[in-house]
């Protein structure tokens, strides 16, 4: 299975997740993490993952006579590299978006679902905004957004820190962009402009 098949499907996104940050979780650990997830899904998923390279066995511990193997996430191997990405079919980008919507929408449904959740308190964010941005102006915004998620992609667990999941994204939603500046552009009035 290729990385993209690998990696653009939900579960298994949640289980990238689930151990990013260095965490160190056991099969049985995930399923709790996942809790609507049968139990027999979560194992095939993590097997995959396991056998693609994406997770490393980090310890192996015997618990009423079975091995429990404990994993690691390989962040070299949880990203899309830019030919592929590059080579991606319009489906498989529609495959890709709907695999990261599932996982992100099940991922708030369970912080949701949890006792003493408070969104407001919790700093919960999912504002959308139209910005009108010139091809080199969205590029220097994704490299600032990066370099601001790399400073701290390196934290790692301590008291006072949980993980967030943080998810941004964004795409033109009209065809404007592909405008010239010698094309003209027509302007609608507004209602009260009669």
């Amino acid at each position: 299975m290729d990385t993209l098949d690998l990696l653009l499907h939900p579960v298994r996104m949640r289980i990238v997740y689930a151990l990013s940050g260095g965490r160190v979780r056991s099969t049985a650990d995930l399923c709790a993490s996942l809790p609507e997830v049968p139990k027999t899904t979560v194992y095939r998923h993590v097997g995959l993952l396991a056998d693609g390279g994406v997770l490393e066995v980090a310890d192996e511990q015997r618990v009423r006579g079975a091995v429990e193997r404990h994993y690691r996430l390989r962040r070299d191997r949880t990203m899309i590299e830019a030919e592929a990405g590059a080579s991606m079919s319009l489906e498989d980008h529609r495959h890709g978006f709907t695999a990261a919507m599932a996982a992100l929408h099940a991922e708030f449904d369970a912080y949701l679902n949890r006792s003493g959740t408070d969104p407001y308190a919790d700093l919960v964010g999912y504002r959308q905004g139209v910005l009108w941005l010139s091809r080199d102006e969205i590029i220097e915004i994704l490299g600032e957004l990066r370099a601001v998620i790399a400073a701290r992609a390196g934290n790692q667990p301590t008291p006072g820190r949980s993980p967030r999941l943080v998810s941004l994204i964004q795409f033109p939603i009209d065809e404007s962009p592909h405008h010239t500046a010698d094309q003209q552009t027509t302007t609608v009035p507004e209602p009260d402009a009669q």
